[in-house]
């Protein structure tokens, strides 16, 4: 049943109660109407029985006409509608908060940082303090300007803890024991004829071996086949005779290119690879002596079979091919010249990746790795001559990140990433020396981005305890990018090459950059400015120390 709330009058289903006062529209007059008259409280009866007082209704006289439909509602629907306003309220509420405090907001801020103007010609190896950049207003979110001065806190107990120590050096039957079979396979003294590092080896097989079916580098990459397929063909072509014998040149490189990832180790690669007495391995990056050895193929993958020292002499066959040639010509022999045929390699984790070492070597000292790369490369080559690429450690993180990173690729996640590292490398210092961290597999697996690789000193240092300082170059990514020219000559005059017509140096110097940074990554712009600030505070104690050590302002990086 219906009921009039104005007159209390039983209404049927289509009863339009054209008899009620208040129901008459603009025919209504307030002398007549009860309601009207100050009745303001009417009893509702159902089936002429009184309901309880719970039941009266207060009929105000003054509500517009409009309002008759929202009173007619149903009180459930109401409820209804009011509960659900309640939790639309407290949903965007608890969105709010949530997007501010981790940068997700898609709101103006006041705070504004420059975007990068992207250029497809600048390469990643890129000179960052003779490029002008230009920059576009775009937004931050102001909680990550708040993040510096608790962020700053974490850098300055990291920095309070910094103290360069000299570390011990392993003396050579330490090595042997290490490593053995590296000992027997490699002399401790070279072809005199040949500027570089070279032994002749009594090759034990015959015509039907095939000398590449077990290595490593074969059977785990398919690109890596084609260069044995050829290998094996010519293979018997190069083996020299002698008294009823077959015996192989080997070959250890002249020179390494050590480091570091993202500092234009690439584009000096392949610059250098065009002089023509200059030859690499058959890939530009073994990683074997900081991770192949070690059976790591992949990092996330865990520990495989370990690569011999054969696989890796292996790569070095076709410049060994090139060097015997030469050896064995007549021009050779008659005038007892030698050949200035020199080999390099090219991984850029030489200097610093040294994670494998707490899986194979015991007897460390508060954490610290009782051997380094550096120690073995010094025992079989201790006149091996090394080049460093360094840039603005700033920079090359920033870059690192661009380049490893899956998905999900932006400037806030970066900033984040770099916050929680500095979190982890701080927990360490706390506890250990700062040498046990940079080479502590477990901190360096579990920081978001690779904070260690940017503290260039620290792995500088300990390759200075080994190697003479005459017999490494130090170059800055951001000379070679500005004047080209100035640090290949640098590096020839290095590396003791011949001179180059001027047709073979216009080809080395005006080639294109190598190892560009992806479109895509261009697109995301500079860091935030606050990030930058952080790693500038965090990695400042780091390149002070550089230039001293190598006599140079210009490795602070005030200027990028």
């Amino acid at each position: 049943m219906r009921y009039c709330i104005n007159c209390c009058i039983h209404l049927l289903p289509n009863d339009l109660h054209r008899q009620c006062f208040r129901c008459r529209g603009p025919d209504h007059n307030n002398q007549k109407c009860p309601v009207c008259r100050g009745e303001n409280r009417i009893p509702l009866y159902t089936d002429s029985k009184q309901m309880k007082w719970l039941a009266v209704l207060e009929v105000r006289t003054d509500h517009c006409e409009s309002w008759n439909g929202f009173f007619c509602l149903r009180k459930g629907k109401l409820c209804s509608l009011m509960f659900g306003l309640i939790i639309m309220t407290l949903v965007m509420v608890s969105y709010i908060l949530t997007g501010a405090k981790h940068g997700l907001l898609l709101i103006p801020s006041p705070f504004h940082y420059g975007a990068f103007a992207s250029n497809p010609s600048l390469m990643d190896n890129e000179s960052l303090s003779d490029v002008k950049d230009h920059y576009q207003p775009s937004k931050m979110n102001i909680s990550y300007v708040k993040d510096y001065p608790s962020i700053k806190l974490i850098i300055d107990t990291i920095t309070s803890k910094i103290e360069f120590i000299t570390r011990q050096r392993p003396d050579l039957e330490e090595l042997r024991k290490q490593e053995p079979h590296m000992f027997s396979v490699i002399p401790n003294k070279f072809l005199p004829n040949s500027k570089n590092p070279c032994w002749y080896e009594e090759y034990r097989g015959n015509t039907t071996t095939d000398p590449y079916a077990t290595n490593s580098y074969a059977l785990y990459s398919k690109r890596f086949r084609i260069i044995f397929d050829y290998l094996r063909k010519v293979f018997w072509n190069h083996l020299y005779h002698y008294k009823d014998k077959h015996y192989r040149l080997r070959c250890l490189p002249h020179f390494y290119i050590i480091g570091q990832p993202k500092c234009g180790t690439t584009d000096l690669y392949d610059r250098l690879r065009l002089h023509p007495d200059v030859r690499f391995s058959a890939i530009k990056e073994p990683h074997w002596w900081t991770r192949k050895r070690f059976g790591i193929i992949r990092l996330r993958d865990g520990f495989h079979d370990r690569y011999p020292v054969e696989d890796y002499l292996d790569l070095f066959d076709l410049a060994a091919h090139q060097i015997q040639s030469v050896l064995q010509s007549d021009a050779v022999k008659e005038h007892s010249k030698r050949s200035n045929i020199i080999i390099g390699e090219a991984s850029a984790s030489t200097m610093w990746d040294n994670n494998a070492w707490i899986f194979f070597y015991d007897n460390s000292t508060e954490g610290e790795p009782p051997f380094l790369i550096q120690d073995f490369i010094h025992a079989f080559q201790p006149n091996a001559k090394l080049i460093i690429m360094l840039r603005d450690p700033v920079e090359r993180l920033y870059s690192d990140y661009l380049y490893f990173a899956s998905a999900n690729k932006s400037v806030e996640d970066f900033h984040e990433k770099v916050a929680e590292s500095l979190q982890l490398f701080e927990g360490c210092v706390l506890d250990s020396s700062l040498r046990a961290c940079v080479y502590n597999n477990t901190l360096n697996n579990a920081m978001p981005v690779r904070l260690q690789v940017g503290l260039y000193v620290v792995y500088l240092l300990d390759w200075l305890t080994v190697f003479n300082k005459d017999q490494i170059l130090v170059l800055r990514l951001e000379d070679h990018a500005s004047n080209m020219r100035y640090t290949m000559h640098m590096v020839f005059q290095f590396l003791e090459l011949g001179p180059l017509s001027e047709k073979q140096e216009a080809l080395i110097t005006k080639s294109p950059a190598s190892n560009a940074r992806r479109p895509e990554d261009r697109s995301l712009g500079p860091m935030l400015p606050t990030t930058k600030a952080i790693l500038r505070d965090f990695y400042r104690p780091f390149n002070t120390k550089l230039a001293q050590v190598l006599f140079d302002d210009a490795f602070l990086w005030k200027r990028t």
